[in-house]
């Protein structure tokens, strides 16, 4: 990310690839600078990594069209990203340990905060991947287990993010007008992440309550994230519309609203797979239709805004500095294989099969580039690379 203009309560500043330029400029509790240290550089962001690589595992499992070798190619891709969660995760442990005024910053950075939403839907992409891929290497109960274990923790975090955050920009921030990103959906997306993955969990609980209950929460964490990104997509289509286009290091981020978009549409369809075995057949009945009536609509106004998003990037393409909101193109766009995927089991129109796939071929061609770009960052680049 480049700079984008924000004022806080006690000073003005512009933030920068990454993290903001006051959160680079900090110093470490050892007096070294931020990029002097790999670990010092690691940010919540990173966790976006595991989101994409993980669901070109998850999005493989539901194309309609099935190549051979394309399951066990998902399963091995689903333990890569599974190793990175982990990972990551213990990296992230050692950061908070080592450099706790850094980690802190991250948090009361108006950039880097909105980031807090990627690690528990990284959390939920593996789990659910333990589900569809694991089940078959270490057995259903083993798999079912790691995923409620992955599920609650994404869905906790993420509902703490989903409120802290915009708490935190309601009081303790003063955005411009012109200060919206597609980053700022990231902290209400998880809610809907849980729903559609929680989904999946439904046929292993007990019939009865506790079967109605999951699906209830579900279905409300569906609308909480639903309404909230409705909100934000609104702003920044008025802000790429009123004001100067975004810096060059954060249209990627513009491909984020096709997360909770593509995601809404699957979980429509997940709920709506499982509410026979939760609810009443006259409510099961209303849930198939809902994730007709709903899902089409806002595929279709999913496909609108990819388009505008391929269009915006290739029109800035040979600006666009790389850094680590290019895993933008990963996630969302994996949700839309997803959700195409979900209205074609549900309606059997040949559309969605053709659009999930193609979009799928997109995908892995998204994923290499930005994984080739990461990896070479990593190892030639400033990414994490240690400065001597």
């Amino acid at each position: 990310m480049t700079t984008l203009t924000f004022r806080n309560h006690t000073e003005s500043s512009r933030s920068g690839s990454g993290t903001s330029a006051a959160l680079r400029r900090a110093d470490s509790p050892r007096g070294e600078s931020i990029g002097s240290n790999s670990l010092a550089k690691l940010a919540p962001n990173w966790f976006a990594v595991v989101m994409g690589t993980g669901i070109v595992a998850n999005a493989a499992a539901t194309l309609p069209l099935q190549f051979p070798g394309m399951r066990g190619a998902a399963t091995l891709v689903w333990a890569v990203a599974a190793a990175l969660l982990a990972v990551l995760a213990v990296a992230w442990v050692l950061h908070w340990r080592r450099y706790p005024d850094q980690a802190r910053a991250h948090g009361m950075n108006p950039i880097m905060m909105q980031f807090y939403g990627a690690p528990p839907m990284a959390l939920m992409t593996i789990g659910a991947g333990a589900l569809l891929f694991g089940s078959e290497v270490i057995g259903l109960r083993a798999a079912v287990a790691i995923d409620w274990a992955l599920w609650s923790a994404g869905t906790v975090l993420g509902l703490l993010t989903a409120a802290a955050i915009p708490y935190r920009m309601f009081t303790r921030h003063s955005f411009e007008q012109d200060a919206a990103f597609g980053g700022w959906l990231m902290p209400v997306v998880p809610p809907m992440v849980s729903a559609a993955l929680g989904a999946l969990l439904i046929p292993h609980l007990p019939a009865g309550q506790p079967r109605l209950t999951m699906l209830v929460a579900c279905l409300a964490m569906f609308g909480l994230s639903l309404i909230a990104a409705f909100v934000l997509i609104t702003i920044l289509w008025s802000r790429l519309l009123h004001h100067d286009p975004l810096p060059m290091g954060m249209v990627a981020t513009v491909w984020l609203v096709l997360g909770p978009l593509g995601q809404s549409v699957t979980a429509a369809g997940a709920l709506a797979n499982v509410a026979p075995g939760a609810v009443p057949e006259r409510y099961a009945a209303g849930f198939e239709v809902f994730s007709v009536l709903f899902g089409i609509p806002t595929w279709g106004f999913a496909m609108l805004w990819l388009a505008l998003a391929i269009a915006v990037t290739w029109h800035f393409r040979r600006e666009m500095p790389f850094n680590m909101t290019w895993w933008g193109f990963t996630f969302p766009l994996g949700t839309c294989v997803t959700g195409s995927s979900a209205l074609f089991a549900r309606t059997g129109a040949d559309l969605f099969a053709v659009v999930a796939v193609a979009l799928y071929g997109l995908l892995v061609g998204a994923f290499v580039i930005v994984a080739g770009k990461t990896v070479h960052g990593v190892l030639h680049g400033d990414l994490l690379r240690v400065r001597g």
